[in-house]
């Protein structure tokens, strides 16, 4: 714990004070929208962007990850607890907190047991087909919002109010272009280009504070136009308010949120700790993550993140400790306690436009184009996971998009590469006789394994070693290369002791050659070596050269 904080110099002062403030300020409208998706009141985004940096700040390793609410965790946290309670009531608020205490001590468990490893286990494009999913149906739930009509799940049936549109639309259209074309102007306007890209990043307070403006001096709200609504004033109390009958629902969705949160935040750090080059410990993450949500539970928010846009900004900013954070949240209580009438005249078409250019740059197809390319397996579980979003619900999505990639995995390992082996002319080279011009030698088949051996491919194994031998009928001598395989388990042990028994009935020799080291260690201790049908060689070379005596005496 605030091993930073032992370290710190009065030089980091500045750059964490700026970067405190330009969060704060990006903070206001980005939590409050991201509470709107999770079917909360406005201010609930606020309380969740107070308490959690503070606690991170204690237990993380990232130096510069700003912790709080984001999209993706708040679509979830909608489609969890929007079946259990009505949006906008007591009980939603109080489940919205459970969730993310359920999901907070999912983490911390994680954390003490060492867990971090499982990060691992959702590849880049199941994340990318998830990510595009979500950020597609947070759009589309936007829309009501934008256009001011009732929130209705036939789209084809949305009422447009024209002041509303009006104002949604042109705020849309300020944020994407400021988002095109304002990094470029503030440049031009003399600002240096890092101040230009946290600028740029700041146009959504910009158009908010402009809407707010307008809502004040216009009668568009006496029109229609729908505003946030009052906004309490002061901190949020600490209290764990919990409802007993919920926590059967809740366990196993605060796992799955518990999982996603972990990942983003890993994914969002790990950038900038690389451009940093610091260390990131993935167990300090799981921990510094798991307390920020017990803390969001006890101050009224709901499940929060690192996000990667903010922690971009807070890294551009100038941010080089989490006292950046510190400052954020001081800031963002500070808002709380100072009057917040401005606030209660945020219109809700302003906070979608915002909510729905925020999403549109998660909408990145780089990743799929690669895969399409490089790994059609990869593809299909990006394209399972963003149609499992859009048409199952984000939880389905997830459970397919990671069913997929595993099930992909396991395909891949149950069917491994076996290469037929020969001799590059005049070297002691030896490479796949279907990708180089190598000399094979009669009697003599050289088989290189190109994976572990275990209880899912050793009949696979077992099988494409026959189909060759039948291929080359007049084998006298059999070398499996073993320079590939990094660990044998006990089926494959056994299959390689039938296969051994096998050909030695038939009078064919069994050989290993480059076995590793840990390998021949554990085989040491079985029976294998003993009957073995044949030699241990060093080399592949050594090999063949010595067994083509053995043809050559026979």
């Amino acid at each position: 714990m605030l091993q930073w904080l032992r370290h710190y110099r009065r030089a980091q002062l500045p750059g964490d004070i700026s970067a405190g403030l330009v969060v704060a300020m990006m903070m206001i409208p980005q939590g409050m929208a991201y509470a709107i998706v999770a079917g909360l009141p406005p201010v609930a985004g606020i309380y969740a962007s107070i308490l959690p940096p503070l606690v991170y700040a204690l237990f993380g390793s990232s130096m510069t990850q700003s912790v709080g609410p984001m999209a993706i965790v708040s679509l979830m946290t909608a489609a969890v607890i929007g079946p259990l309670a009505a949006a906008g009531s007591g009980l939603y608020t109080v489940l919205a907190a459970q969730l993310a205490l359920v999901a907070g001590a999912v983490l911390l468990l994680c954390g003490a047991l060492r867990m971090g490893f499982l990060a691992n286990f959702f590849s880049r494009p199941v994340m990318g087909g998830f990510t595009f999913g979500s950020a597609v149906v947070i759009a589309l739930g936007q829309l009501h919002a934008l256009l001011g009509a009732d929130a209705l799940h036939d789209l084809s049936k949305l009422q447009v109010h024209a002041p509303s549109a009006l104002l949604g639309g042109a705020s849309l259209l300020a944020l994407l272009l400021a988002k095109r074309y304002m990094a470029a102007l503030l440049r031009r306007c003399g600002l240096p280009t890092a101040a230009a890209e946290i600028g740029a990043r700041l146009a959504p307070m910009l158009v908010v504070l402009t809407a707010t403006a307008l809502m004040a001096w216009s009668d568009l709200p006496a029109r229609g136009v729908r505003l946030t609504g009052a906004v309490p004033a002061g901190l949020p109390g600490l209290n764990l308010a919990i409802s007993a009958a919920h926590w059967r629902p809740l366990l196993q969705p605060g796992l799955l949120i518990g999982f996603i949160v972990f990942l983003m935040s890993m994914s969002a750090a790990q950038t900038l700790a690389l451009k940093r080059n610091e260390k990131l410990l993935s167990n300090h993450e799981l921990v510094g993550l798991g307390a920020a949500n017990v803390a969001s539970a006890l101050s009224g928010g709901f499940p929060v993140t690192g996000s990667i846009s903010r922690s971009a900004v807070n890294f551009a900013a100038g941010a080089n400790t989490p006292l950046a954070s510190v400052f954020t949240s001081l800031l963002l209580a500070g808002a709380l306690v100072a009057p917040t009438g401005w606030l209660a005249l945020l219109p809700l078409p302003t906070l979608a436009a915002t909510i729905i250019v925020a999403v549109l740059g998660m909408l990145e197809f780089d990743t799929l184009r690669l895969a399409w390319r490089y790994d059609r397996g990869d593809a299909a579980a990006w394209l399972a996971s963003g149609v499992g979003v859009l048409a199952l619900g984000v939880e389905a999505g997830v459970v397919i998009g990671v069913a997929l990639s595993m099930g992909t995995l396991i395909w891949r390992a149950s069917r491994p590469h076996i290469a037929v082996l020969g001799r590059i002319a005049g070297s002691e080279h030896f490479r796949n006789i279907e990708r180089y011009p190598a000399e094979t030698q009669p009697g003599l088949l050289m088989l290189r394994v190109d994976a572990n051996l275990f209880f899912g491919n050793a009949e696979a194994v077992s099988e494409r070693v026959e189909e060759e031998l039948r291929g080359h009928p007049g084998t006298r001598h059999l070398v499996l290369v073993m320079s590939a395989v990094s660990s044998i388990d006990t089926t494959a042990l056994f299959a390689l002791g039938e296969l051994n028994e096998n050909l030695k009935r038939r009078g064919i020799g069994v050989h290993l050659a480059e076995v590793k080291g840990p390998v021949l260690d554990r085989l040491r201790h079985s029976e294998l070596l003993a009957r073995l049908n044949g030699r241990l060689f060093l080399s592949t070379a050594m090999a063949c050269d010595e067994l083509q005596r053995f043809l050559v005496v026979e």
